[in-house]
């Protein structure tokens, strides 16, 4: 029986009951390529998109172009094809990008949404089932080309932003809760605590674009971590933007600079960097005892993460027996005193210190990826052995390092007693002084227990080995690590769908009041609204409608953005349709709907 005319094309009525819910689940509706795939005679389904109608979430097309442009297809001509199956490669690397764009954030949430709807917009008939997605995963990350991947995007970043000088790296603690690792402890500065974790150490840019991620081991030091993976990292990427022959003519000028907190403070480590690579840095000082008057300051205008402030510096040279430093100082309104120091000489202290504190971008960055990304999400189980070489602290000098403390600090406490007894003896009655007496000898002897026990702990730390290698730990608490190249992939694909959402916002920021305060929000009601699907396989395009959004200002920037990605003329991958985007009411009106 022929559907109605009215009916034809329509999303809600698209099929009969039947072929929605299909012999093969929910929303399966291209039985032909399923059974195919199932029996091994289809490499992969092609996306074929239909006629839909309010498409739920479909508005995450709109990020599509940028995908593209920051790496999507970068990945997929680097990762090789997945096994004969229903969804391929694209279709996968897709399904993960608009699920970190619609704040779908594992693959179990998906049982909680509609596969059906999702699936259109990726031009099949539903997304992946959860178990066949976490396979697709294991299938690619199996392949072992995270490393490849992770080098194929940085340099298509650095080519993208040849201007780059100044790069941010700071570390980001995941903890781990769980019992079948057995990871060093570190300091979490967001919980104020010493916990078992994973660190990972970012390399973003001045607004907080990130390039690059290293995961550490056991207890990396971030000062090892920019000497033996990101300074070689960033050394072939900007191999061509100062030649060697500039170098020696200018004696002054750096390759690039490195900005990072104390926690990579060390003297040295900046003349290494200057001496042997010309890399310059930019950080903050320790141990800052002395105030500079305040009249030496004075006030200058600079840029904060694209912000023009104004603030009161002050700059002296810095000798030191190491190497020579700029020290800049910044003054509060409390007369609080910031003090930075660099390597860059070819700068103003204004420029320095707007770079300086241009580092908080990196930490939003953070806080926007734990949010809204589910950066410390563990992707997979298992564990996997760390180099065995490796040297670590020794968890038993650790342990009587602690049990030394805990035992000195308590000595101090009776101690303090002590005192206190003998004091108010000074001024007892003789009644009561029989009982004090008894008291500070009981006070005593404890004391002497504590003193005792503390030589005695004491000696043991002399002889127990300060440092040991991972090989020679006792197996029931020796380190290992959690399966890495998972987390790595995933990284990969947070970082192209972070950059492709922030380069749609900085697109609609010239047509958005307040954008500043509410841009981010106006791009996720775009990936979050419905939109409308549209093939013309005459005209090879696809049309995504969007649907209203909350305000006439929203819409109007909309409108903006789609003459914006129009001008792109992509095409939607695996397939040779030119993406068309567009809104309801400019497309029913001609001009905005009030």
């Amino acid at each position: 029986m022929q559907r109605p005319s009215h009916l034809q094309g329509s999303n809600r009525t698209e099929r009969s009951i039947e072929d929605a819910h299909g012999p093969l689940g929910v929303a399966t509706s291209r039985v032909l390529d399923r059974v195919a795939s199932s029996l091994g005679l289809l490499q992969e389904a092609a996306p074929e998109f239909v006629p839909a109608n309010n498409v739920c979430n479909a508005g995450v097309l709109f990020l599509v172009p940028a995908l593209l442009a920051q790496g999507l297809l970068k990945a997929s001509s680097i990762l090789s094809p997945l096994r004969k199956g229903y969804y391929g490669l694209m279709s996968i690397l897709l399904v993960l990008a608009f699920m970190f764009l619609s704040r779908i954030k594992c693959p179990e949430q998906l049982k909680m949404c509609k596969v059906g709807e999702l699936g259109k917009s990726i031009g099949l008939d539903r997304v992946p089932e959860v178990r066949c997605l976490r396979e697709k995963i294991a299938q690619i990350v199996n392949q072992e080309k995270t490393e490849e991947l992770s080098q194929g995007l940085l340099h298509e970043w650095m080519n993208q932003e040849a201007d780059g000088t100044f790069f941010y790296i700071d570390g980001h603690v995941r903890v781990y809760h769980g019992s079948l690792a057995n990871l060093p402890k570190r300091f979490v500065s967001r919980e104020k605590l010493c916990l078992s974790g994973t660190t990972e150490f970012w390399v973003n840019n001045e607004l907080g674009m990130p390039y690059m991620v290293v995961t550490g081991e056991l207890n990396d030091k971030l000062k090892d971590i920019i000497l033996n993976e990101v300074v070689p990292a960033l050394l072939r990427e900007t191999a061509g933007r100062v030649s060697q022959k500039q170098l020696d003519e200018d004696q002054d000028r750096a390759r690039f600079v490195i900005v990072f907190d104390r926690e990579a403070y060390d003297l040295g480590f900046f003349k290494q960097l200057w001496d042997s690579h010309r890399i310059a840095v930019l950080t903050y000082r320790k141990s800052v005892k002395d105030l500079w008057p305040s009249s030496e300051f004075s006030q200058v205008h600079t840029t904060v993460i694209g912000k023009s402030v104004v603030m009161d510096l002050c700059e002296k040279a810095w000798e030191h027996e190491k190497c020579s430093m700029r020290e800049i100082r910044k003054i509060s309104e409390n007369g609080h005193q910031t003090s930075i120091i660099s390597t860059m000489r070819q700068a103003t202290s204004a420029f320095l210190a707007g770079k300086m504190f241009s580092r908080w971008s990196q930490e939003n960055f953070f806080r926007y990826l734990v949010q809204d990304y589910d950066l410390d999400r563990m992707v997979q189980y298992g564990v996997e052995e760390v180099n065995p070489q490796a040297e670590v602290v020794n968890p038993s000098y650790r342990n009587l390092a602690s049990r030394i403390k805990k035992k000195r600090e308590k000595l101090a406490r009776v101690k303090a007693k002590l005192f206190a007894k003998i004091e108010d003896n000074l001024v007892a009655d003789i009644d009561s002084i029989k009982y004090e007496l008894e008291q500070q000898s009981k006070l005593q002897d404890t004391i002497a227990e504590h003193e005792r026990d503390i030589k005695q702990l004491c000696t043991e730390l002399e002889q127990t080995p300060r440092r040991v290698k991972v090989k020679d730990m006792p197996p029931d608490c020796r380190y290992n690590k959690l399966k890495s190249e998972s987390k790595l992939f995933m990284n990969a694909l947070r970082m192209i769908a972070y950059r492709s959402e922030c380069a749609v916002a900085n697109a609609l920021v010239p047509y958005y009041s307040r954008s500043e305060e509410e841009i981010r929000m106006l791009v996720k009601e775009i990936i979050r609204s419905d939109a409308d699907l549209i093939p013309d396989f005459c005209d090879k395009t696809l049309t995504v409608r969007l649907h209203s959004l909350s305000t006439p200002r929203a819409n109007n920037a909309a409108h903006e953005l789609c003459n914006i990605l129009n001008e792109t003329e992509t095409i939607f991958p695996g397939t040779d349709l030119r993406m068309v985007y567009e809104t309801v009411q400019f497309h029913s009106t001609g001009n905005q709907e009030f």
